[in-house]
């Protein structure tokens, strides 16, 4: 019996309303529609035209009346069942609706506008070959040598090939259009359009055997091709340190996978770990690789996820959102540095990439790699209880030993007369790497000059109109700028309210790079933040500087602190470790420790030994020396006992409901009536803490007032059911209008 309804997830509907609607399908759409193609349907009482995706199709709706589908707009389903689960799973774990999730799968590339018309097109080039035979052609070519040369040579050149791109065709010829012309309407000739992709520049290593491995290494790969080979869903943590070659690992795995005709996705943290990525798996895969990250352009975003779904890349590299690429025949997924919170989104929907990899992992039955040198406490408890399986890389693959490091007490230098943000020490190992043409990392996690411009009479301080925070100072425009809206204004020559002097408190990577000139004239320095790499590509062009070039000096935040290596870097210093030491959130220790272990690891990579200095104001600091010693298993075990004294993951999950709005009494209005409906509502269970309000580090940004509701507990399906049914009651009660109120699990801020 033909399907006459369609369950559709349709884009209008909000989160307390949203769920799967039923419309009528026409006669004329019944042998074309399919679940995963996308349609336009009125919506609401006002019948307004939305777009929506096609769930499934039934016989029957438990509902007398239902309106019908408009339009259907793909020609075939863009999504498949496991995607389509995909998104309803992402609905009822992620608190977001079923057409967010899915615009989060696919590229904007591929949406249409009101009128049904795609954003970007498919890119096609005309080609040319010929309507007969090559031999026929060849007399005929004979025939015009004389009367029409440029149609004889055209004919001459399309007889040696299949088909040429018309413009290609013309330019090795040297004929004008009017000749091919000819040839068309002869019938000698036939033109017609071949689509071709968008593809990102990047610099493809030539073709190479696989790496050697190490005995640690075999010892990793072959266990983990074990439980690849069991074709079941399982997980498994490979931990090494910086250095020991986990990189090796994968590309065994991966070839592994490829071989047996299956695909991978391979995830990075940052952007700027891709050049070098595609660059070191490109030398082994070639053309089999599709990228995908968020500095593409949306063409290129489109073709490479085209490329992807046809089967014609087997490898997705990529950062967040590659974990939605439409591979088939997933053989292995792959998520490396799986401790950065970049894995984390922080827009509607607010997923985690490891949590869509468990998913896909477990429906295509393949295996999750998650590796590190830093792991995530909940990862490395997961492996310590045996719910992830454990592989560790414990030495460097060069057989070097890992850099020594020394703490510099910033206190005791400023008691000697150094008031800079560069220790003694520091210079002089500094001056060391210059006089032996070595290069030297400097890591401070924080962009600008200064982070505060003070009155030393009076005591003001720059503040932003739009948020609470402090402004920076910029040198290099000389404006004050507010990181998190973008703000800016002018300094003034002298305190605006008593006309005191004013003075620059804190650091950021221009300060550094200024004394660094100012230590070292002549001396080239490198600056990476996010205020020299926002054009796209130029990360790229920056490390290839660093490379070829042979830059003595960069200055960069964390993007520089993980994945890349650099051979000829022999010195690491951290300016200031305590920066992220004493963020107000439990996550500030395991954060500290990642940057400076991982930091630390770019040094001595090559031949020659490395070396750190690590500066702060609390040498005697544990998670500090922990950092220093490189001892993760110490920091590991002394972190677990303070998550367990603090009942935070892995022992329970921190779900959050956060209202936002510019009226502070009515944010915190609705932030109170959330705690009391899920005291409510939740009062039967045991072990479980609700806190709050409370308002977030940064409570106003843009105009908007932020405060939020914990709860510590573990998150099944009654607690989530309990916090969407609030979500949608606040959306609805008139005394919250204005208010967004949202839900997250395991927020980052």
């Amino acid at each position: 019996m033909p399907a006459h309804v369609a369950r559709i997830a349709v884009a209008a509907a909000t989160y307390w309303i949203d769920k799967p609607y039923d419309y009528r399908i026409p006669q004329q759409l019944q042998d074309k529609l399919q679940p995963g193609m996308r349609v336009f349907v009125p919506f609401a009482k006002g019948n307004r035209k939305s777009e929506g995706i096609v769930l499934a199709v039934t016989e029957e709706s438990a509902r007398d009346q239902l309106k019908s589908v408009l339009s259907v707009l793909d020609e075939e389903p863009v999504l498949n069942a496991e995607q389509i689960q995909l998104a309803l799973f992402m609905h009822e774990r992620f608190f977001c609706t079923v057409y967010d999730a899915i615009k989060a799968m696919l590229p904007a590339g591929l949406w249409f506008d009101r009128e049904g018309k795609r954003r970007v097109r498919d890119k096609t080039i005309e080609m040319a070959r010929l309507a007969i035979a090559p031999e026929d052609a060849s007399v005929i070519a004979g025939n015009k040598r004389h009367r029409s040369p440029q149609q004889a040579n055209l004919l001459d050149l399309l007889c040696s090939f299949e088909a040429l791109p018309s413009h290609e065709l013309l330019r090795f010829t040297g004929a004008g259009r009017q000749s091919l012309k000819a040839l068309v309407s002869a019938q000698l000739v036939e033109l017609y359009s071949r689509e071709v992709f968008r593809r990102p520049l990047m610099q493809t290593g030539e073709r190479v055997p696989l790496p050697l491995l190490n005995a640690e290494q075999q010892r990793a790969f072959d266990g983990l091709s074990a439980l690849a080979k069991e074709k079941k869903a399982c997980a498994a943590l490979l931990f090494g340190v910086t250095g020991s070659g986990k990189t090796s690992v994968y590309i065994h795995l991966i070839q592994q996978q490829l071989s047996l005709g299956k695909s991978a996705i391979l995830l990075v943290p940052e952007i700027a770990l891709t050049p070098q990525m595609l660059t070191t798996f490109s030398s082994h895969f070639g053309e089999t690789i599709a990228v995908l990250h968020s500095s593409l352009s949306v063409g290129e975003r489109y073709d490479e996820w085209k490329r992807i779904k046809s089967g014609k890349a087997k490898l997705v590299i990529g950062t967040r959102s590659a974990v939605f690429a439409p591979v088939e025949n997933l053989g292995i997924l792959i998520i490396d540095e799986e401790q950065e919170e970049t894995y984390k989104s922080e827009n509607t929907p607010r997923y985690h990439a490891r949590d869509i990899a468990k998913f896909r992992c477990v429906k295509a039955d393949c295996l999750l790699l998650l590796g590190s040198a830093t792991p995530d406490i909940v990862s490395r408890y997961y492996a310590q209880t045996g719910r992830y399986s454990f592989y560790s890389l414990r030495n460097r693959y060069n057989e070097q030993g890992l850099p020594a490091v020394k703490i510099v007490d910033m206190k005791r230098e400023m008691r000697r007369g150094n008031g800079g943000n560069i220790s003694s020490l520091l210079r002089e190992e500094l001056t060391v790497n210059l006089e032996r043409g070595e290069q030297s990392i400097l890591f401070i996690n924080r962009r600008g000059a200064h982070k505060l411009i003070s009155c030393g009479a009076c005591g003001y301080t720059y503040k932003c109109p739009r948020c609470s925070v402090s402004l920076t100072y910029h040198s290099a425009n000389k404006r004050l700028l507010c990181h998190y809206c973008g703000y800016s204004t002018r300094i003034d020559d002298a305190c605006p309210e008593c006309g005191g002097i004013l003075n620059h408190i804190g650091a950021g990577t221009q300060l550094i790079v200024d004394e660094i000139e100012e230590l070292f004239p002549g001396v080239e320095t490198l600056r990476m933040d996010t205020d020299t790499v926002t054009p796209v590509g130029s990360h790229e062009v920056l490390f290839a500087r660093f490379t070829q070039e042979k830059i003595p000096i960069m200055v960069g935040t964390q993007m520089v602190t993980k994945g890349l290596n650099f051979e000829n870097v022999t010195l690491v210093g951290v300016i200031s470790a305590d920066q992220s030491l004493y963020a107000g959130d439990y996550r500030a220790g395991e954060r500290t420790f990642s940057l400076i272990t991982q930091v630390v690891g770019r040094g001595g990579r090559g031949e020659r030994p490395g070396r750190a200095v690590i500066q702060t104001y609390t040498p005697d600091n544990e998670t500090i020396q922990q950092a220093a010693r490189q001892d993760y298993e110490a920091f590991y075990q002394a972190e677990l006992l303070l998550r367990q004294t603090q009942n935070a993951p892995p022992f329970c999950d921190i779900l959050a409901v956060t209202a936002s709005g510019q009226n502070e009494a009515q944010v915190v209005q609705a932030c109170r009536f959330v705690r009391r409906r899920l005291e409510t509502l939740l009062r039967d269970l045991e072990s479980i803490h609700i806190l709050g309000p409370t308002p977030l580090a940064v409570v106003k940004v843009n105009n908007r007032y932020r405060y939020r509701v914990h709860l510590n507990c573990i998150a099944n399906a009654k607690v989530r059911g309990a916090i969407a049914q609030v979500v949608g009651e606040c959306a609805t009660d008139k005394r919250f209008r204005g208010v967004a109120v949202f839900a997250d699990q395991d927020p980052l801020d």
